[in-house]
């Protein structure tokens, strides 16, 4: 299986917000950024497309129109529970200190941390591995979601993840087609 993942393009958000879960969406740079990732893939004929419910996913996936779209909840983005929506720097110091400090194991207030989100990530990983053997797969997804993919393949452990930049309306490439999962590329 070849499975590209693809994250979703930039939004309609001031920076420096926590949005993790909310439904964002995309900027007004949504028809060049879309125009940009469907010329990196024209190349490729996808057997299927996967995406998160969250709306600057879904309108990618169906706008890039590379094949039947389904939803699957598992591909959504950390949700951040109390501090969606909250600027970062309003978030009381120590306590973000605190959960930085073991993103891994910890979790926002009435959020999930980033060990839930790899369990998610790594169970639709290996549910369509398996029924996809020899396909390409397009996932249109998050930056977390990427990286926790990428934790797995790469036997990573999740502290430190945060450091994998993942940009915006950018492919990554990773085969499943041997015993051992090669990565081809990253934020292409």
């Amino acid at each position: 299986m070849n499975l590209h993942l693809i994250r979703h393009t930039s939004l309609d958000i001031p920076s420096g917000i926590c949005y993790g879960q909310s439904d964002v969406d995309v900027s007004a740079n949504f028809e060049a950024e879309c125009a940009t990732l469907a010329t990196k893939l024209t190349a490729i004929k996808f057997d299927a497309v996967y995406t998160s419910p969250l709306m600057r996913c879904t309108k990618l996936a169906q706008a890039l129109n590379l094949s039947t779209v389904h939803i699957d909840e598992r591909l959504k983005e950390l949700h951040f529970g109390d501090w969606e929506m909250q600027a970062w720097n309003s978030i009381p110091r120590d306590v973000f200190d605190t959960w930085a400090n073991d993103y891994a194991n910890l979790t926002p207030p009435n959020g999930e941390s980033f060990s839930q989100l790899h369990a998610r990530a790594k169970s639709f990983t290996e549910e369509v591995s398996i029924h996809s053997s020899g396909k390409s797969i397009a996932v249109v997804t998050h930056g977390g979601v990427i990286r926790a993919i990428l934790a797995e393949v790469l036997n990573m452990p999740l502290k430190g993840l945060f450091r994998i930049v993942i940009d915006h309306a950018s492919v990554t490439h990773i085969s499943f087609n041997d015993t051992v999962p090669s990565i081809h590329f990253v934020n292409r």
